[in-house]
């Protein structure tokens, strides 16, 4: 999922606080602690045939490249990471997030180009879908499909919380191949890049476009990526105790 450029931050690091807030809120005190201190037979996501999952962060938002539990898997082929990247892009969930994002930009007169009213807020909409779109589809399916790695995310789910969270803020940098080894994640990196410099000098505002902005824009992406991988890595724990506590 796409962040924003800098222009739009002040509205986008609101929202991703506020989510941190309800996910430490609701995280176990000794959340991650010990592998024997899990319920090992709780359940997780199921893994579909294809290799991905139904799962949804927080219930809402598409979480189908996450796997819990699932060490040994086929790779998927490059049609699977399309199919499941455009399923996700497309889903009410991200559409729900493009939405309230384009409202707090809207409120915050961010990349004040678009112009207030229904105009404005239908422009900041598209660029939200187009940023995210595009950036899924360059990390999640045409790098990936491309250099032949493995777009999901695999669960640590054991150990420490440190440890788990170094493990999942590492998945920026490191990633797994379709041949199962361990390589350095050149499709989080270049394609957020190529999705930075795209989403900059094509659709946004002339004023925007420029290089520093799509600099702050990439490092956003990795930053918001990176703090997704950590709920990716956390939201089975929190799903457990919620589902436990009804």
């Amino acid at each position: 999922m796409c962040f924003a450029p800098n222009q739009r931050g002040v509205a986008m690091y609101r929202l991703v606080l506020a989510i941190s807030a309800v996910f430490f809120f609701f995280a176990p005190p000794r959340i991650g602690a010990q592998t024997a201190a899990r319920d090992e037979n709780a359940p997780s996501a199921p893994v579909q045939p294809g290799g991905t999952s139904k799962d949804r962060l927080f219930f809402t938002l598409p979480n189908f490249l996450t796997l819990e539990n699932a060490p040994h898997v086929p790779p998927l082929t490059a049609r699977e990471k399309f199919k499941v990247t455009l399923q996700s892009s497309f889903d009410p969930g991200d559409m729900l997030w493009y939405a309230s994002t384009a409202g707090l930009n809207q409120a915050q007169n961010s990349e004040s180009g678009y112009g207030q009213g229904s105009k404005g807020y239908a422009k900041r909409f598209g660029a939200n879908f187009a940023d995210g779109t595009t950036e899924n589809l360059m990390t999640e399916a045409i790098f990936p499909s491309l250099l032949h790695q493995d777009p999901r995310y695999f669960q640590l789910g054991k150990g420490g919380l440190w440890r788990r969270t170094r493990y999942a803020i590492s998945r920026i940098f490191l990633t797994r191949s379709d041949a199962g080894g361990t390589q350095f994640n050149y499709s989080e990196i270049m394609g957020s890049a190529t999705a930075a410099g795209i989403s900059t000098f094509s659709y946004h505002p002339h004023a925007d476009r420029h290089f520093s902005n799509a600099l702050n824009l990439w490092g956003s992406e990795l930053g918001f990526d990176a703090f997704t991988y950590l709920a990716r890595e956390f939201w089975p724990d929190i799903r457990r105790k919620l589902r436990k506590s009804k």
